[in-house]
């Protein structure tokens, strides 16, 4: 039986989406994240490096400090980011959400949709009956569940056609204060048809898993300096286009996962590092050594892997091979993720992007070393 929000859950989001999208613009650059974790974000002031391309950002959920009043009060926060991003959308959104639990999110659809914007969402079926995602389809957004045992684990958005918010960020509270996450913004109406594609399949033709298309308009997309790969799994067999990046490294590779039970592509990691490549990873504490875990054998390969620092989650699904490659998305490095789950995976070759997000993996892998 479904679970009926309460009227004032339903009633207060429509209020609030009345005042416009402009509340999401004022909130400005009001943190200061030196002070917020007593230093920078990560407590230390990080190296210059060159900057990410005009067309791509790149954001953080700040949760270095372990106390979830700091992204709480943060208005760079992520979630803040994405509400901007959704509030400056003009005529469609396309929203792939595997959970979406956030209040301010939703307000800013909801907000989005009384403007006249065309929003649609797609969602998985386990989070149906959230309040928040109760509260949208109340307002009048039409959105399409998975139906299946499997996962719509995709978390991105494409705003007007033309730009495409994706990463491990889930739409929640938890992912936006507690956990470690992060999120690109690639400003490309090439990259947006290929995230529209996909889409698509989902909303319009109710293709999940394994029965979806492989029909991606430009798996390759040049964007200034930068050239991105799109891929969604499972039609686009992503593991070995991951092995293939990996195994081109010649200085280093870092990777920060959630859940790494791939064989396939720590056997490549084990090579590289046998070459002579300084590869070391962080791994969430939570399923690290349990039974088709990566990490045991990763460390018998000689490969310094940390159990995260995070007490609540670290969220990443992250590779960036020799401060150039960066892989990205909600795409873990697991059999589901491979053969089962709606995923999308993004690789950037570009040093903006790629230094954006060794200066993460250096604030993870630090925290990974203070719990011991």
């Amino acid at each position: 039986m479904k679970r009926s929000p309460s009227p004032r859950r339903l009633i207060l989001p429509v209020l609030v989406a009345l005042a416009g999208s402009v509340i999401y613009f004022l909130a400005g650059r009001t943190s200061d994240h030196r002070s917020a974790d007593g230093g920078d974000a990560a407590g230390e002031a990080a190296p210059r490096r060159a900057e990410p391309p005009a067309g791509i950002d790149v954001y953080f959920s700040y949760t270095y400090a372990n106390r979830p009043a700091v992204g709480e009060n943060d208005g760079e926060n992520i979630d803040r980011q994405l509400a901007r991003f959704i509030a400056a959308a003009r005529s469609t959104l396309e929203c792939a959400f595997f959970e979406l639990e956030s209040q301010r999110i939703a307000d800013a659809l909801i907000a989005a949709h009384l403007r006249g914007v065309r929003v649609r969402i797609v969602g998985d079926s386990d989070y149906e009956e959230n309040p928040e995602m109760q509260a949208v389809i109340a307002a009048g957004i039409p959105v399409i569940f998975d139906g299946r045992s499997a996962l719509m684990h995709n978390k991105f958005v494409v705003a007007d056609g033309a730009a495409v918010w994706t990463g491990s960020f889930n739409a929640t509270d938890n992912c936006a204060f507690r956990n470690n996450n992060n999120a690109v913004v690639i400003r490309s109406r090439a990259v947006a048809r290929n995230f529209h594609a996909e889409f698509a399949e989902m909303f319009e033709r109710r293709e999940f898993g394994p029965r979806s298309s492989s029909d991606t308009p430009e798996s390759l997309v040049k964007l200034g300096d930068a050239d991105i790969y799109t891929y969604f799994a499972p039609e686009d067999d992503v593991p070995p286009k991951i092995i293939r990046i990996l195994r081109a490294a010649k200085r280093s590779i870092h990777f920060m996962a959630y859940s790494f039970t791939d064989s396939s592509i720590a056997g490549a990691l084990i090579e590289r590092a046998g070459a002579g490549v300084a590869v070391q990873g962080v791994v969430e504490g939570r399923g690290a050594e349990a039974r088709g875990a990566e990490m045991p054998r990763l460390l018998r390969g000689g490969i310094p892997v940390l159990k995260d620092g995070n007490k609540y989650m670290m969220h990443h699904k992250v590779f960036i091979v020799d401060s150039l490659w960066t892989i990205t998305g909600s795409y873990n490095f697991t059999g589901s993720g491979a053969r089962s789950n709606d995923e999308n995976l993004v690789i950037i070759r570009n040093e903006g992007v790629a230094g954006r997000f060794e200066e993460e993996f250096a604030r993870i892998w630090r925290m990974a070393q203070g719990a011991g």
